[in-house]
């Protein structure tokens, strides 16, 4: 671990635990939050998934949004549309964005968690593939 030199940087460290201590806090009422699951399976990952799990983090900071949970989730089934994100507000049913890149994060954010607001780009939950 390198030294710590200034005391910017050690509160730096401190809100980086802290931050991680309220996300696994948050874990016991998990349905009385918004729960934001990104696809992160290989796809995923290279699609830029890690990076819009950054974004949503950021983002919900941000705008104050402290009810809200966020998960790493292993394949969704839907490639085609990497990144891929489900969010699942308190007492509804969890819906799954497609495409799920820069400014569509903030898209989501403001307006479908904030305003309850569809959004383009929704994986329908009774999607089903040509085959089926």
């Amino acid at each position: 671990m390198a030294k710590i030199g200034s005391l910017e940087e050690l509160r730096k460290l401190k809100d980086q635990v802290r931050n991680a201590t309220e996300l696994r806090e948050k874990g016991h009422d998990i349905e009385k939050l918004i729960q934001v699951k990104v696809s992160m399976a290989t796809c995923g990952i290279a699609s830029g998934a890690r990076e819009t799990l950054a974004d949503f983090m950021r983002l919900t900071r941000e705008k104050g949004i402290e009810n809200v949970v966020f998960t790493q989730t292993g394949c969704m089934g839907y490639c085609h549309s990497e990144p891929t994100v489900e969010v699942t507000k308190p007492g509804e049913e969890p819906v799954v964005f497609g495409n799920v890149k820069g400014e569509r994060v903030r898209e989501i954010v403001e307006k479908y968690i904030l305003k309850g607001e569809l959004v383009a780009d929704i994986i329908p939950s009774a999607y089903r593939t040509i085959n089926e």
